[in-house]
């Protein structure tokens, strides 16, 4: 599909003061940063830190309290549909329908997105090359290995062509092959689209990120290089653990 360009520069992804309350409770409190055309960014942050919080809102899955998400130009409070044409979200455990077979599931959400004729077999066949999901087509997503069903839920968001990916966790769960398989594909999908790459695995930042977004305690912590996040030649084990310490001091 092709869309409205965005210019070279302009944010694919905006969080402009994301604040998420539950009664008492701050998930995330004035979280703000601006990911350009191209990147792959890594969101950094032990467990219960506010990513998983910050990506529902950035996807429109979630209401914040305060703050604007905005994905390619469009506010996902109240555009929510134009932003999502331009995005592909893959939670942490992503539903799947196991009695369906990769193929009958790629189908249905074609005929979902408005697919007909040429296109629709078109982008089916593109996602299946594209995630490797040949020898898997026709069995059922049910008892597929769950490095299988991660490249299923892969092919689906990328159905549509979207500029932006945001994936959650992706590699959670998975043995070293299956990990190593979906970073093979990350990589590959970095070349030309922009990824916010949920994570507390610190080899997925080494891996495959050109920035790190860090948050802890449900506030930015660190938004820069992986090596300016190192500072001073130190381990990025140790400057994870100095900044989400200060952040529960």
């Amino acid at each position: 599909m092709v869309h409205d360009p965005i210019p070279a520069g302009e944010a694919m992804i905006e969080a402009d003061g994301l604040t998420k309350y539950y009664g008492p409770f701050i998930a995330i409190e004035n979280i703000s940063f601006r990911i350009p055309r191209g990147e792959v960014v890594a969101f950094l942050g032990p467990n219960g830190a506010g990513k998983s919080t910050t990506m529902k809102i950035l996807t429109g899955y979630l209401a914040p309290t305060a703050g604007t998400a905005r994905i390619a130009g469009h506010d996902m409070a109240t555009d929510r549909l134009a932003g999502a044409m331009r995005l592909g979200y893959l939670p942490e455990n992503g539903p799947l329908y196991p009695d369906m077979t990769p193929r009958t599931l790629l189908e249905f959400f074609a005929d979902a997105r408005g697919m007909r004729g040429a296109r629709r077999k078109e982008r089916i066949e593109a996602v299946v090359r594209q995630c490797e999901l040949g020898s898997v087509i026709g069995k059922a997503i049910g008892k597929l290995s769950k490095g299988y069903r991660q490249r299923v839920g892969m092919a689906q968001v990328l159905l549509h062509e979207p500029d932006v990916l945001i994936l959650d966790e992706p590699t959670s769960g998975l043995d070293p092959n299956q990990i190593r398989e979906v970073r093979e594909t990350i990589r590959r999908l970095g070349t030309d689209k922009t990824i916010l790459l949920s994570t507390h695995i610190l080899q997925e930042v080494e891996a495959l990120a050109d920035r790190v977004i860090l948050v802890a305690e449900g506030r930015l912590r660190f938004d820069g290089t992986p090596a300016e996040l190192r500072r001073n030649g130190g381990s990025l084990d140790e400057r994870f653990h100095e900044l989400t310490r200060a952040a529960s001091a």
